[in-house]
């Protein structure tokens, strides 16, 4: 594949960081890279490297003649007195861009359609955009004039999971030639699987190579890290050989000694400094009653706009659910009608004696208060000491093990970057306890190892959880069951997961029964009507089934804890492991057959 741009032992300083440290590296034809990384570790300066934008302090940068670069920054670049049709379309007459196909897909796939309706349409003026509507703008103009290298920093940010999953599709298919190139800059594990066939991974001045999208660089970064741990016990092991010789030795002068001195200095001085991992306690959860949050028989509206009608929903312990659905859907909205922040238009909110609610909204304004204090004023405000474990924490010691070492603790709040802004806001929420979690996009601005952390935690969480989110790997890791709001006045289950969402989605738009995104700007109808659905009997039979079948399902599941105790227990007995095992398949082969009943079931009961 021919050479789109080559990195030779680039160096490059900002302030007293070494943000690239003699990196070399090269894009080719055909590559579509996902850089991964810290927040601030250098990945946008590697980006704008690339783009030509900043040259290194050391090194040599070279492009292939001719190349034509497109940039999408996390800066606002777009001219305010530009409407949408100028900024996207440029001087296109209408019968050339209505006529290329790849134009029409873009316009739908990112505006909402032809006219744009999502922003307005395309006579709509910049000025009065939101920041999210400027963005997917600027992306669209970008993917209109088709580049032969595409540089894009977090381009799935204010994307809802449909968009991403378009988005995906799109570069995948348009960036494969042998003549064009990616690097796109993403935090979204979903979207870097789908894309990239190649990762690189910023840390630390250094720039890792891994063939394949997230899966493989999670894997092969494992490798890497077990072989760095061989190297280090074996460096243990000489170090201890060495320091045990020291201390049974006289400290004499002569040449002997102070060789094996100058070894140990040696073995010490290639030590590598401690990585600043940023750590999610498992925080102690109030026990929860039977009773949780209850919507009954709601309607939540927003102006005159009906968002949901007549509606129940009864919030159990340990329910881990996940909301999905267009923007302007009324997601955050209902997120905050169950916290009992918004009042419904009808029905009834209950909530259990026992609820400790927490809200984690996508603003971090419960932070400007602290703008002027330190990190560890924020911390102590909640609480000076925390139990984890057998273990008493202090707030200074708490900050330490989440990120915030040493002099960071003393900075003032206003100075954090957007992602550790959102990890002390995170934190503050649960050192306060609570049993149950309503988490409105809580991936915005985390990098992938703060996101990996905080999946840890969610894990293992006892409380109840809500989270609204695009990440579709959060969504699919954390949560056992999700919802979407269609924009019909209903609250759809998705025994399907997100992939059945995209599936609904994508049969109301063809039938023009729905829009890529609902517009923020004036109150609109509810919605369209609701799909005819099954009869009131075919549902009570429906659900019938599925009480049933998760009666198997759960017998089927003991069945199989046993199965798997007594292969444990005749490891030896290789005759006795072969029999089990072909229980165990049964098993598992009657469960495939339950859980399909169940889904259709579900499919029918709604």
């Amino acid at each position: 594949m021919a050479s789109l741009v080559s990195v030779e032992r680039a160096s490059l300083a900002l302030g007293t960081a070494q943000v690239l440290d003699a990196v070399s590296l090269g894009v080719a034809g055909g590559d579509r890279i996902g850089v991964v990384g810290r927040n601030g570790g250098g990945k946008t300066t590697l980006l704008r490297v690339l783009a030509g934008d900043r040259n290194p302090d050391d090194g040599r940068v070279a492009r292939a003649n001719g190349l034509r670069t497109g940039v999408l920054t996390q800066d606002d670049t777009l001219p305010a007195g530009a409407t949408v049709r100028e900024a996207v379309l440029g001087d296109l007459a209408e019968h050339e861009w209505a006529a290329d196909p790849r134009v029409r897909d873009v316009l739908t796939g990112l505006l909402g359609g032809l006219e744009a309706p999502v922003v307005g349409g395309l006579g709509a003026e910049l000025g009065p955009l939101s920041g999210g509507e400027r963005r997917r703008v600027a992306l669209a103009a970008l993917l209109v004039a088709a580049p032969d290298l595409l540089l894009l920093d977090e381009p799935t940010n204010h994307l809802d999971v449909e968009g991403v999953a378009w988005l995906a599709d799109h570069l995948a298919t348009r960036f494969a030639g042998p003549a064009t190139g990616l690097v796109v800059i993403t935090h979204d594990r979903w979207f870097l699987d789908a894309v990239a066939t190649r990762t690189w991974e910023v840390q630390d001045g250094v720039v890792h190579q891994y063939e394949g999208g997230y899966a493989a660089y999670v894997l092969a970064r494992a490798e890497r890290e077990r072989m760095a741990g061989v190297v280090a016990d074996r460096r243990d092991n000489l170090l201890r050989k060495e320091l045990a010789w020291l201390r049974r030795g006289a400290p004499a002068r002569t040449s002997k000694p102070r060789f094996r001195i100058d070894a140990a200095n040696a073995l010490i001085a290639d030590e590598p400094p401690p990585r600043d991992d940023v750590e999610l306690m498992r925080f102690a959860t109030t026990r929860l009653g039977k009773d949780v949050v209850d919507l009954l028989d709601a309607r939540l509206t927003v102006g005159d706009r009906v968002l949901l009608d007549r509606f129940t929903w009864r919030l159990g312990p340990g329910d881990r659910v996940g909301l999905v659905g267009v923007n302007g859907a009324g997601k955050s909205t209902l997120l905050r009608a169950l916290a009992g922040e918004v009042p419904l238009a009808a029905g009834k909110r209950r909530q259990g004696v026992t609820v400790r609610l927490a809200h984690l909204t996508q603003e971090v304004r419960e932070l400007d208060a602290w703008a002027g204090r330190r990190v560890i004023e924020a911390v102590e405000d909640v609480r000076t000491v925390v139990r984890l474990g057998r273990k008493e924490l202090s707030a200074s010691q708490l900050a330490q093990r989440l990120g915030f070492t040493g002099p960071r603790q003393q900075t003032r709040v206003g100075d954090l970057s957007g992602g550790e802004r959102r990890r002390l806001q995170l934190t503050r929420l649960l050192m306060d306890e609570p049993n149950v979690l309503l988490l409105d996009e809580p991936t915005n601005d985390l990098d992938i190892d703060t996101l990996t952390s905080l999946e840890d935690l969610l894990d293992g969480w006892a409380g109840t959880l809500v989270v609204v989110s695009h990440d579709r790997y959060l969504l699919e890791r954390v949560c056992d069951r999700q919802l979407a709001l269609l924009g019909d006045g209903r609250l759809r289950d998705l025994p399907g997961g997100v992939e059945e969402y995209l599936r609904l989605r994508r049969e109301l738009v063809e039938r023009g029964e729905g829009v890529r995104e609902v517009p923020g700007a004036g109150p609109t109808a509810a919605g369209p009507p609701a799909v005819d659905g099954p009869s009131p009997a075919e549902v009570r039979e429906a659900r019938k089934v599925m009480a049933r079948v998760e009666k198997q399902l759960q017998r089927l599941a003991e069945r199989e804890d046993r199965l798997h105790a007594a292969m444990a227990e005749a490891a030896t007995d290789h005759e006795r492991v072969l029999g089990l095992n072909r229980e165990l398949r049964e098993v598992v082969d009657e469960r495939e057959v339950l859980e399909l009943e169940w889904l259709e079931a579900a499919d029918v009961a709604g």
